[in-house]
Order: C-alpha cells, then sequence, then structure tokens
C-alpha cells in the first residue's frame, strides 16, 4: 500500500469520525451499538486501519446524517489504492501494459476534456513523436526499452477517434508547439498532424496562446473521461480523481482554460508558426 493511499484512508477516517461526533454519537461505542458493528470496527475504519466497503460507507452515512456525502466517500472507497501510482511501479516491465490498461478506458468513454500545457496530448501524437516520448520514459525511469510495443498500444488508441460518437475536447499551451521532442522532422510531421485532426467536425482543439490572458494558472496536464475520472500525471506518479466535487473542480479549471483559447483560423495560423520555426 503506498504511503499516498493511506493518508487518503487516514483522511476518510477523520471524516467519518467527524460525522460520528456531529451527528451525536460521543463515542464508538455508541455508533457500533447503533450500528450493530464491533466497536472495534469503528475505531479501525476512524483511524484508516481497515478498509471501509462501500455498504460500510452507507450504513454510516445514513445513520449520521450524512447521506449527501455517499457519492464522494463511495468514489474514494472505490479508487483508495488507485488514487496514486509511481510510475516505477507501473512501468516496471516496460511501458507497452500501461498503454494496454489505458485502452478500456478510452473505449468508454464519450467525452474527452484534455489540458496538455506542453506536449501534445498522447492520442494525437504521431508514431514517431510517441517514440521519442517512450524513449525519454525509458531513460529518465530506468525502464526495459518496449518502445516498439508501446508506440503500438498507444496508436491502437487512435482508433477511437473514427469510432462511435465521442467528442474530443482538448486543449494545448502554445509551449506544446514548440517542446522539441524527438527533432524537427519528427515535430514537423507531428505538426502537420494536428492540422489534420482539427479538420474533424468531432475534434475541438484549442492553443492556449503564451501570452494569453488568463483566469486560472496553467498548472499541471490532466484527461478528463466524461465525469467519471481524472488523471493527473507528475514526474513520480499518476493520480486518479474520482470525487464528484474534485471532478467538478478539474471540470471548471477546464473552462476557464478554454476562455483564453484560440481556435479555428488564429489556432492554425499559431501552429504553422511553430512549423516554419521547425523548418530554419
Amino acid at each position: 500500500m503506498s504511503n499516498q493511499a493511506q493518508e487518503v484512508r487516514e483522511a476518510l477516517g477523520a471524516r467519518l469520525r467527524a460525522f460520528r461526533k456531529d451527528s451525536g454519537f460521543a463515542s464508538g461505542r455508541a455508533l457500533a451499538n447503533a450500528l450493530g458493528w464491533p466497536e472495534s470496527k469503528i475505531s479501525r475504519l476512524e483511524h484508516g486501519k481497515q478498509n471501509a466497503s462501500e455498504q460500510d460507507i452507507k450504513d454510516w452515512c445514513e445513520k449520521t446524517g450524512q447521506e449527501e456525502q455517499i457519492p464522494d466517500l463511495i468514489a474514494t472507497v472505490r479508487h483508495i489504492d488507485e488514487l496514486w501510482v509511481d510510475w516505477r511501479r507501473q512501468l516496471k516491465t516496460g511501458a507497452e501494459a500501461r498503454q494496454k490498461k489505458a485502452l478500456p478506458l478510452y473505449g468508454r468513454t464519450r467525452v474527452f476534456r484534455i489540458w496538455q500545457p506542453s506536449m501534445i496530448w498522447g492520442t494525437f501524437q504521431t508514431a514517431d513523436y510517441a517514440a521519442a516520448v517512450f524513449e525519454q520514459a525509458v531513460s529518465f525511469y530506468e525502464i526495459p526499452n518496449d518502445t516498439e510495443a508501446a508506440v503500438a498500444k498507444r496508436m491502437e488508441r487512435q482508433r477511437y477517434l473514427y469510432e462511435g460518437n465521442r467528442v474530443y475536447n482538448v486543449l494545448l499551451g502554445e509551449q506544446a508547439l514548440y517542446s522539441n521532442v524527438g527533432g524537427a522532422e519528427v515535430m514537423r510531421s507531428q505538426l502537420d498532424r494536428l492540422m489534420v485532426l482539427m479538420g474533424m467536425a468531432r475534434v475541438s482543439l484549442g492553443i492556449v496562446p503564451k501570452a494569453a490572458s488568463t483566469s486560472v494558472w496553467l498548472g499541471h496536464s490532466f484527461s478528463m473521461f466524461d465525469d467519471r475520472i481524472v488523471l493527473v500525471e507528475t514526474f513520480s506518479a499518476e493520480m486518479s480523481v474520482a470525487q464528484p466535487r474534485e471532478i467538478d473542480l478539474y471540470a471548471k479549471a477546464f473552462a476557464l482554460l478554454k476562455q483564453s483559447a484560440v481556435y479555428g483560423l488564429t489556432a492554425r495560423a499559431l501552429i504553422r508558426s511553430a512549423r516554419k520555426f521547425f523548418e530554419g
């Protein structure tokens, strides 16, 4: 169990303890009697020593008058051991397994909201650009080099661009057009790819110019899959956000970032300028 997961479990226990006290149950024994549970179970849950089941959450919240908290807490319980998964653990056998793991999530999603301030989003990457990204990961994390297989899995994800009724709302920071991944030739091809994708009816591609006025800090990249889950990547780990109130914050951030973005002809002009830069 990761330290981060334990911290979340303890935070969940603290919320449950507050619910108990606020509802008038002065002791764990009193609540245990009301629920028909062993007193030790109350203590273990409140101190993060035991995983709470979804039914435990429902029973606790109903008994303490906190029914409105049930969706958030159940979302936490469902993802408590996946909230923060370090990359070394995810990539210990190489990058292909992680790419394969993502396919079902992409297949289930109908509306994507993506923010990438400094690189091209994976599903929009060319094979050469993706290969350069995976080579960086191999070097940085010192993992087995299965770049070719990882690229194949990432390219497989792109079939969803042409299937079903999915909608792709993607925002890139202007820096993403200039971050040199793989060299000038790779970048020119990648920028050409973006121009093609902009012609798809299901793709909304916005660029946040480097001098754009902003209503929220640019922060880190994130990927929203419908309103069900948000994935956030850092150098050390990947965080999974599933609580509705936190997902709402990411939706708000995306809406504010979108206000700073340019689209259509203006976005195309920025891409063409970046491509010209890599022709020099």
